[in-house]
């Protein structure tokens, strides 16, 4: 099944983000990013609009470890080279560093101290873009069961039994009032969209212009750090099938061509276009939602109205 997103979070910078995917099945995915484009946002106090995507790249192919000579074997601190260094055994770069440090569970912080960080100017360019924004757009694959992905400060990393993110460069900040999870879902929807002739014809009164999907346009704002938006949505397979779809489909044909897999053949299909048939026939989702958001430190939902609702730390 694919997902589709567009959120905006425009007190986040979008280097501080991370998107994780995990399921019952044990299957994790972390710090997506195939699929997926990281959108900078101009500061809220200038309208939040986009910017280039190449401005304070932090992780520039170009830029990094420009110092480096071909005998150069980059230094790790004390944790394992990641398994994807561009050098077998050596931390060639900031990021390799950082990978580094994840592998073991180790906060990595603004790279103080670390060479590769230092020449290639990390920690000056992370505060270049505090004040900004971030725009998380695209779309990934997730297996048919129960799990959740989610959209952290920090790189993520496993701690035992435990999935945790390094917040040390959010909690740490020197915007006043520091970064905060105030977002607005432009978009979120399971399969592919309909068409516009399809959404036109169904008519429905509060459709979008694809389907049903209720947490479009979503807003939430909030001036604590350690708040928690949590959405818990249940998924429903619809299907749009065209007059005379029984005579038109080429999956009836291959669906009873003996020994057909065709699970195997969807893993070919590009992202985006899954779904669709060549009948015109449209394989997609519509969910409902139960929001559930609290304050990570703790308290009452009184200025709510619901001093009844208490949360522990």
């Amino acid at each position: 099944m694919e997902i589709h997103l567009n959120i905006s979070f425009p007190r986040i910078p979008c280097e501080l983000l991370t998107l994780d995917i995990m399921d019952v099945s044990g299957e994790q995915q972390t710090g997506v990013k195939h699929g997926i484009n990281k959108v900078q946002l101009a500061p809220r106090n200038e309208g939040s609009h986009p910017i280039a995507l190449t401005s304070l790249d932090l992780h520039s192919e170009t830029n990094a470890a420009v110092h480096l000579d071909p005998t150069y074997c980059g230094n790790c601190y004390g944790a394992p080279a990641p398994p994807t260094a561009t050098k077998a055994g050596c931390c060639q770069t900031c990021e390799e560093v950082r990978e580094a440090y994840a592998t073991v569970s180790w906060a990595f912080g603004r790279g103080e101290n670390v060479k590769q960080c230092e020449e290639e100017h990390y920690s000056e360019k992370l505060d270049a873009q505090r004040e900004q924004g971030c725009r998380i757009e695209g779309g990934f694959r997730v297996n048919k069961v129960i799990g959740n992905f989610h959209i952290a400060p920090g790189r993520s990393f496993s701690n035992g039994q435990m999935h945790v993110h390094d917040l040390n460069n959010y909690l740490d900040s020197p915007v006043q009032g520091g970064h905060t999870f105030t977002h607005e879902i432009h978009q979120l929807r399971f399969g592919p969209q309909l068409p516009e002739s399809l959404s036109g014809a169904i008519g429905h009164a509060g459709w979008t212009s694809h389907h049903l999907n209720p947490l479009d346009d979503t807003k939430q704002d909030t001036d604590d750090p350690a708040f928690n938006y949590m959405y818990f949505v249940k998924v429903v397979s619809t299907s749009y099938l065209p007059l005379g779809w029984e005579t038109k489909s080429p999956l009836k044909k291959l669906g009873r061509r003996a020994n057909t897999d065709l699970s195997a053949d969807s893993e070919l299909i590009p992202l985006g276009l899954h779904g669709r048939g060549e009948d015109g026939s449209v394989e997609t989702h519509q969910y409902s939602v139960t929001s559930h958001k609290r304050s990570l430190s703790g308290g009452s939902d009184s200025a709510e109205g619901h001093k009844e609702r208490l949360h522990a730390r």
